[in-house]
């Protein structure tokens, strides 16, 4: 058995391909965690529901922590749930992050203070390159948020393809959309037993972001 884990997992592509290679790499992740916005009920960041986030774990048979907190608390809280993952066996935490220095830093200062290891399987790696293999290694994911000042609302509801980078690309976006350009669902994969359907979508405007949501 390998290196215990725990997994800081938003449900888009960058968060699953770094468990994909964490497992390739021979890691055991123990638990999904997934910080919950306290006040909306749906995920930081990727604005992904309970219900859907449920579904993956299901689906990938890693057990899922779900973390309610809000803006204030949120550094303290994440601790306090590695501290919890760190009693149940983790030895370490993978985060999905490429190559921004801020982000890498934040999640090695949260372990730093919590005695785990912080593990980035993807830093360093070519932007187009990793979402590129992302696509080849079978995933499926849906933008599920594209920020309105880089890409028109035709973008949402969309699965990556290598064609949909294409048309990404020509924006002026970055393919990866590692500047917030877009947030994807991943709904199926190499290591799902079933694929997550979405169901009963509304789009939803909130200034200029445009939201696939899930009621």
């Amino acid at each position: 058995m390998g290196i215990k884990v725990v997994v800081s997992f938003s449900g888009g592509k960058d968060s699953m391909l770094s468990l994909h290679k964490a497992i390739s790499l021979g890691y055991e992740p123990i638990a999904l965690m997934t910080t919950i916005n306290k006040n909306k009920g749906d995920s930081w960041f990727h604005d992904i529901s309970s219900d859907l986030l449920k579904q993956v774990s299901l689906a990938i048979n890693i057990p899922l922590l779900l973390v309610e907190c809000d803006g204030e608390n949120y550094e303290n809280t994440f601790e306090i749930a590695l501290k919890n993952m760190k009693n149940l066996g983790a030895e370490a935490c993978i985060f999905g992050d490429i190559d921004i220095a801020h982000h890498r830093e934040w999640g090695e200062i949260r372990c730093q203070n919590t005695n785990l290891e912080a593990i980035f399987p993807l830093w360093q790696g070519d932007r187009e390159a990793l979402v590129k293999e992302f696509i080849e290694l079978g995933y499926k994911a849906i933008i599920k948020k594209v920020n309105l000042n880089n890409m028109s609302a035709d973008f949402l509801g969309k699965t990556l393809t290598h064609e949909l980078l294409k048309e990404i690309e020509k924006t002026g976006s970055d393919v990866c959309g590692e500047n917030g350009e877009y947030h994807t669902f991943v709904y199926d994969g190499p290591i799902f037993s079933k694929e997550v359907l979405l169901q009963n979508t509304k789009n939803i405007i909130n200034e200029n972001t445009l939201l696939l949501s899930t009621y």
